[in-house]
């Protein structure tokens, strides 16, 4: 069974077919956030926390991590800005991080401050990004997300995207990194722009499972982009993935209706087990009211989790749904 390993310094989880679905919060991305943009150039990270100790009481898994705020000249500001972003949320909440810059100076810098074994979000089949992020992948023993384009741009054909996904796959490899390491996302496309958005999706899980036997994962709220009340939605989209096979999304824990979605499909799949976490979630469930999740480990502010392997994550960029 495939089994990719993310740790924060104190606390590892498994993402795998038998696991329960990972939740990658996606609120920590000044992407289309003017204000938070704004506010993480000024050094101002209220935000910043706010989000990260919001979905960690969520009951968000693990937390992306980016701080891509301008296009002008990333090089020169990002690392030090990402550095510091990483530092503050570590040192808040005991999730592993999902480091996420299209910067590789960016990815390295990461990497030698995050504790535990973060994921590296992203690669794609570009060769230029293969030859940067994979070697940067192997020297830290990471894993890393794959996403299916490459020079010739996002392919609209499926078999395309599953050819891609294969060549970052034996990429990989040929670098000594583990097909487990590699989670592969196979790309959401809006369903009001496409219409068959949703079977290409399922299409690619169940190759992406049984053929490459690799982890997968998303920008779930993609599908829903364009349309009124996109949580309706992405909340019936939820069970309908997990069921074909993907093991992970980024997304936002702090939409109950979606958090409720993922906990129902991890009870009907079986990764709940003797339904425990539903149990112990909705317990005092009254109707018209969203159960609070169960009570995380959270660091006082300022404090650092304590040891752990420094490590670090890695790149693309994604809007917030």
């Amino acid at each position: 069974m495939t089994r990719t390993i993310v740790a924060s310094a104190t606390r590892e989880i498994v993402i795998g077919f038998d696991q329960p679905f990972c939740v990658i919060g996606e609120r920590i991305n000044p992407t289309g956030r003017k204000k938070l943009a704004a506010e993480m150039q000024a050094g101002n990270f209220e935000t910043v926390i706010k989000d990260a100790l919001e979905q960690a009481a969520a009951g968000a898994t693990m937390l992306d991590v980016n701080a891509g705020v301008t296009a002008v000249d990333p090089n020169a500001t990002e690392p030090a800005l990402l550095v510091q972003t990483l530092e503050i949320v570590q040192g808040l909440v005991d999730l592993p991080l999902s480091i996420d810059s299209s910067v590789t100076a960016a990815i390295e810098a990461g990497l030698k401050v995050a504790k535990g074994r973060p994921l590296v979000n992203s690669v794609t089949g570009e060769e230029e990004k293969l030859e940067a992020i994979l070697p940067l992948v192997k020297k830290y023993d990471v894993p890393v997300v794959a996403i299916s384009n490459d020079e010739t741009g996002i392919s609209m054909d499926p078999d395309v995207r599953f050819a891609v996904a294969k060549k970052i796959v034996e990429r990989a490899m040929d670098h000594g990194i583990k097909p487990e390491d590699v989670v592969v996302d196979p790309l959401v496309m809006p369903i009001g722009a496409l219409g068959d958005a949703g079977r290409q999706v399922f299409q690619l899980l169940y190759r992406l499972r049984n053929e490459l036997k690799v982890n997968t994962t998303c920008g779930l709220s993609n599908i829903s982009f364009g349309l009124p009340h996109r949580h309706g939605i992405n909340a019936a989209f939820i069970p309908m993935v997990i069921g074909a096979g993907m093991t992970s999304a980024i997304m936002n824990p702090c939409r109950p209706q979606e958090m409720e979605a993922v906990r129902g499909a991890n009870v009907l799949n079986g990764t709940d087990r003797d339904c425990m976490t539903w149990i112990k979630t909705y317990k005092d469930y009254k109707p018209g009211e969203h159960a609070a999740p169960a009570p995380v480990a959270v660091n006082a502010p300022g404090e650092a989790a304590a040891g752990g392997r420094r490590r670090g994550g890695r790149e693309a960029r994604r809007a917030a749904g």
